[in-house]
């Protein structure tokens, strides 16, 4: 197949910055739809003009190169703006995730310093809350004020960044329950879109026509690192405010060509009963990751979907999404060995399975999954310490995740290094959870684990055990644990033990917990 790529006549036009990109497709492709969202299409010389103007609203606001901006809220095409715009002034993007519990969207806003707050309508209470207590005392703009500022203030004269400087600020959880910022540049979200296209992988190329759904939470590289994708390859990006199953199908059914789903989803999407009548000839390629997918449901997915071309993506927040793919070409109706996989390293990034003394594996043998790419974070925002942990001083990023990789470079990934629960794509640290747990009158002692299930893959057990004299009521505890985080972190069950399994230096023993709920699985993780 000829690809004419995305620039006519220079499929490998090498963009750095996102300021360049919505230069280049706001002369190149001015009346082409850039964002959509139930309805509203903005094309692309309305987003160079609308990002330029939200600059001169930022300006105004005191906003300067560097700064942090917060957004709260939904999936939105407003993000998009806000997000692009920051990006072409070297201000940075923090999404915070809008199920978070108030006490955490405190501690991200804290940690930033964020100037500014974007909230859609049925957040701001909390935002506004959540500001008053703040050293920095954001200002809170709500969407219609946002909306109608994008529409009619003065655009801003700016100097773009240059690429290594940070445009985005994503937040995982933390192994000691804070969330850590991966700070991210234009360097780092589009350091591996170049080698792609030189290398001549087809998944990189786009038609004029193609449309991106973006239905995957934009607090997740997952949900930005797909508008990401849209917006330098000049195409649609159709925006969902939440995944729905019917919203998913409809969007393949008009026309969305391009998307990415955790397992959880797509297992959702392809057991609905609106996907036996719905017509998925125009999805090209479908992305799925986050979590290990069940083999037996990529099976089924790929029955439902038998033209799309399947690919799995392995990579974290802090490698600025995928490093590796498992291709189309290994993706087969009856399944095979490597449908198993996390596929190969892609072009630009490498990958290696080391040992404790920090040196590569033979290939067979089980260790940690090491990467190093142009893609991955300079770090964690204001936490050095984190950050020399994770990535070594030669500039690996050390990924928590055990696994093998196989003589043709295939890894699979085994188990986690780390205690990391992973629910329906969202990441759960188990200390996060006990820390709301163990306040619980009734509880002396508590941990975490992940035990699976067919819908989550994972979900979250809680092992307590009761003070002298109390009595522990399992819904009376899941309910406690909602008040002060959010609910897809809460426990599904809890079990009360006499007393927690430890080793001899007395670190309880998870692994023991886990066991007899993994029994017979295949893998350790779900």
């Amino acid at each position: 197949m000829t690809w004419e790529g995305t620039v006519a006549g220079d499929p490998h036009h090498s963009f750095v910055t996102f300021d360049e990109i919505l230069d280049f497709w706001a002369t190149e492709r001015p009346d082409g739809p850039a964002i959509e969202q139930d309805g509203r299409i903005t094309t692309y010389s309305e987003l160079d003009a609308n990002t330029r103007r939200l600059i001169g609203f930022f300006q105004s606001l005191g906003l300067a190169k560097g700064d942090r901006i917060a957004w709260l809220g939904k999936n939105s095409d407003l993000y998009c703006h806000i997000y692009l715009a920051a990006a072409r002034m070297g201000a940075v993007m923090v999404p915070i995730g809008w199920r978070l519990a108030a006490p955490e969207v405190a501690y991200i806003l804290k940690d930033t310093g964020a100037k500014l707050v974007f909230v859609e309508e049925q957040f701001a209470e909390t935002a506004r809350t959540v500001a008053a207590d703040l050293p920095a005392k954001p200002t809170v703009i709500e969407e219609a004020e946002a909306r109608k500022a994008m529409a009619e203030s003065e655009p801003g004269d700016y100097h773009p960044p240059d690429p290594g400087e940070p445009i985005l600020q994503l937040y995982t959880s933390g192994t000691t329950g804070n969330p850590k910022g991966a700070v991210l540049s234009n360097a780092n979200l589009l350091g591996l879109r170049n080698p792609g296209n030189e290398a001549g992988l087809a998944w990189n190329f786009f038609e004029p026509d193609d449309c991106f759904l973006v239905a995957m939470p934009c607090a997740h590289i997952g949900g930005t690192g797909l508008i990401n994708i849209a917006i330098a390859n000049g195409v649609r990006c159709l925006v969902q405010a939440e995944f729905t199953p019917v919203g998913v199908l409809q969007a393949i059914e008009n026309g969305a060509t391009h998307m990415f789903i955790v397992p959880a989803a797509l297992q959702m999407v392809v057991q609905h009963p609106q996907a036996a009548e719905t017509d998925f000839s125009h999805l090209k390629y479908l992305m799925y990751g986050a979590a290990p997918m069940p083999l037996e449901l990529l099976k089924q997915a790929v029955k439902t979907m038998p033209n799309a071309g399947f690919l799995q993506a392995y990579g974290m927040t802090e490698t600025s999404g995928t490093i590796s793919l498992l291709p189309p070409e290994d993706h087969t109706l009856e399944g095979n060995q490597r449908m198993r996989s996390a596929g190969k390293a892609v072009p630009g990034a490498q990958i290696e399975v080391r040992g404790p003394d920090n040196k590569e594996v033979p290939r067979g043998e089980i260790g940690e999954v090491c990467i190093k790419s142009p893609s991955n974070t300079e770090g964690y925002w204001k936490l050095p310490e984190a950050t020399a942990s994770t990535i070594d001083p030669d500039g690996w990023l050390h990924t928590g995740d055990a696994g093998i990789m196989d003589e043709d470079g295939y890894v699979y990934i085994q188990d986690r290094i780390k205690d990391m629960i992973i629910s329906g794509g969202e990441n759960v640290y188990p200390a996060e959870v006990e820390n709301a747990v163990f306040g619980h009158p009734a509880v002396a002692e508590v941990a975490v684990i992940g035990v699976p299930s067919e819908r989550w893959g994972e979900e979250v057990k809680a092992c307590v055990v009761c003070k002298p004299g109390q009595e522990i009521d399992e819904g009376e505890i899941i309910s406690y644990t909602r008040e002060r985080i959010a609910a897809f972190k809460c426990p599904k069950s809890v079990d009360v033990i006499p007393e927690m399994p430890r080793n001899a230096s007395g670190k309880i023993l998870r692994r023991e917990l886990r066991a007899p709920y993994w029994e017979g699985q295949e893998r350790q993780v779900n």
